[in-house]
């Protein structure tokens, strides 16, 4: 979700590569659905984890900053810096899986950590950019 709210909100002016703590590959189907509503497209996403982006040869010491939205995330992104200059931050996002019983209720859960996310990166990193809809 985040990347997807990175490339909305700034365009290519930043580049930005979303990893977990382990692959889940495909992205959860409530967070596609509340993208979707402003206008991110998450579908054919597919998340990874921090192994696989060095195995596929990204170069992590190549990325300025990492941002851990779980404890979890944090813990593995503190280990990277003992082999790669990065700065790590942690934004304690409310993790919206397993909370609400209806589809509704879920959706609602989802869109307030959608928010969440989309306001830190605007505190963060400043207005969207201007070729950019928010």
């Amino acid at each position: 979700m985040a990347e997807g709210l990175m490339k909305k909100l700034y365009g290519r002016k930043i580049y930005v590569q979303s990893a977990g703590v382990k692959n889940d590959l495909e992205v959860d189907g409530f967070a596609v659905a509340v993208c979707k509503e402003i206008g991110v497209e998450l579908a054919r996403h597919r998340a990874r984890s921090f192994e696989e982006m060095q195995q596929w040869g990204d170069d992590l010491s190549g990325f300025d900053l990492v941002i851990a939205l779980s404890p979890a995330s944090q813990r593995q992104a503190l280990e990277l810096t003992r082999f790669f200059h990065l700065e790590v931050e942690y934004w304690p996002i409310m993790d919206p899986t397993g909370i609400g019983e209806t589809r509704e209720t879920k959706l609602a859960a989802y869109r307030q950590t959608r928010d969440q996310i989309r306001a830190r990166m605007i505190q963060r990193f400043g207005p969207p950019t201007d070729d950019c809809t928010p």
